[in-house]
């Protein structure tokens, strides 16, 4: 009898337990692992999947300096056991990746924007196609005097339809005192024979100011001048009215 006692007082205390434990999980949600950190040295990691097999890990990575170091492509073909590796020195720090086919040839384009310090670049692309058996590294283009008027960075990328897409607000005035404007600047990348074309999509806010600006002043100068004339078409009238009464009183004397 003492023993069946323990026996079921036993078996009711696993049970017991086992419901605790249940209870208690909800409340450890919380403090479930999140995403692992990149360790040092590497300070960027992202992986871009084109296609079933065909993966490019893209990380980061140098101690010391936090705005230089140097970057690398890591290309797996798991389907035909191939690796590649491509690297570059890094100036700046890593804001994202993207790819795309803008040519649309089949080969991947992976471009790398980096964010930098310096009031005259404020970002750089690092591009390249990758082939089956070679890597090309491809000139992303810097901003014409035109493209950079008004330009303070916050430079804002994405891919739309097939095409490379940056967007950056403009400023008006010079250094710590330039304003930001409601207008932004749209310009479109594409490649052709692994060239960049750009395409500016938004009409230049700046130009538009001024012109309008500049009507205002010209109607006012025209209202102006027709006043002055009517003023001395008056003073003609009455000259011509005292001369015509004197002759009248000349004629009847």
């Amino acid at each position: 009898m003492n023993v069946r006692f323990c026996f079921f007082t036993l078996i009711g205390c696993i049970m017991l337990a086992g419901c605790a434990q249940e209870q208690k999980k909800p409340a450890n949600l919380d403090n479930m692992p999140k995403a692992p950190v990149v360790m040092p040295p590497f300070k960027f990691h992202k992986m871009i999947e084109v296609a079933p097999g065909q993966s490019y890990d893209i990380v980061s990575w140098g101690r010391g300096a936090v705005d230089t170091g140097a970057f690398m492509i890591l290309h797996s073909d798991s389907s035909g056991r191939k690796y590649t590796t491509t690297t570059g020195d890094l100036n700046g720090q890593i804001v994202d990746v993207y790819n795309a086919d803008m040519d649309i040839d089949g080969h991947p384009e992976i471009l790398i924007q980096a964010k930098r310090k310096d009031t005259i670049n404020y970002t750089t692309i690092y591009a390249f196609e990758f082939y089956d058996s070679r890597v090309q590294k491809l000139d992303f283009p810097k901003l014409t005097s035109s493209q950079r008027k008004g330009y303070r960075g916050n430079d804002n990328f994405y891919i739309s339809e097939g095409k490379f897409i940056r967007e950056f607000p403009i400023y008006e005035g010079s250094g710590v005192t330039a304003k930001p404007t409601a207008a932004k600047r749209k310009l479109e990348y594409s490649l052709n024979n692994n060239s960049f074309n750009v395409k500016q999509l938004s009409k230049d806010s700046t130009s538009i100011k001024d012109k309008v600006v500049s009507v205002p002043a010209v109607k006012k100068t025209v209202e102006d001048k027709p006043a002055k004339a009517k003023k001395s078409d008056k003073k003609k009238h009455h000259k011509a009215e005292v001369h015509k009464k004197k002759k009248k009183r000349h004629h009847h004397s």
